[in-house]
């Protein structure tokens, strides 16, 4: 039986304190819409608590005081991207991307269940590395952002910025997934 649901893709990145979730807290959150880059999410949170690497901190330049004043509480920034979510969806099916897709998707997931007791991505995502490796039959070292070819690069800069760099991953995903359908025409 063939699915017809349209899949909405969603590029997604995080900023964190550390590499895991539960012991580190996600400190921000971007989003876009794929194919409509306008449509974009971004939330700073409130640390869940106060372990860190300093270095995870340098490479955000976010401070885990500064947001637990500033922050929105984690709870409601879940609620409000799994509102977000549901908006730019429509009647689609949303389709998590990301760029190492492994890291970003473990602190999205723990932060849906532990909040919202749901996730409205379901189990799975898209990992652009993973989805570049088969396309070319590269290996996993050969898919660093700055070491893909000059076609599939973003237009923009890496930053740290959680909404910036989920845009500009969507940017690479488009031009791969464009590429994968190019191949895919000449293989019915």
């Amino acid at each position: 039986m063939i699915d017809n649901t349209r899949e909405i893709y969603i590029s997604v990145d995080i900023e964190a304190s550390g590499p895991i979730p539960g012991e580190y807290s996600m400190l921000s959150l971007g989003a876009c819409v794929v194919d409509d880059m306008g449509k974009s999410f971004y939330v700073e949170l409130k640390p869940i608590c106060h372990n860190c690497i300093p270095e995870a901190l340098a490479v955000s330049n976010l401070d885990l005081k500064q947001l637990q004043k500033t922050g929105d509480d984690p709870a409601h920034a879940m609620n409000n991207f799994a509102t977000w979510i549901a908006e730019v969806t429509e009647d689609g099916s949303p389709i998590f991307v990301g760029f190492n897709a492994s890291f970003d998707w473990a602190f999205v997931n723990w932060y849906f269940y532990k909040f919202l007791n749901r996730n409205p991505f379901g189990i799975g995502g898209i990992d652009i590395k993973a989805f570049f490796m088969g396309l070319y039959g590269t290996t996993w070292n050969l898919t660093c952002s700055s070491l893909l070819p000059a076609e599939f690069q973003a237009n923009s800069k890496h930053t740290h910025n959680a909404l910036d760099d989920a845009q500009s991953q969507a940017q690479i995903f488009q031009k791969i997934h464009a590429a994968s359908m190019r191949r895919a025409e000449r293989y019915p």
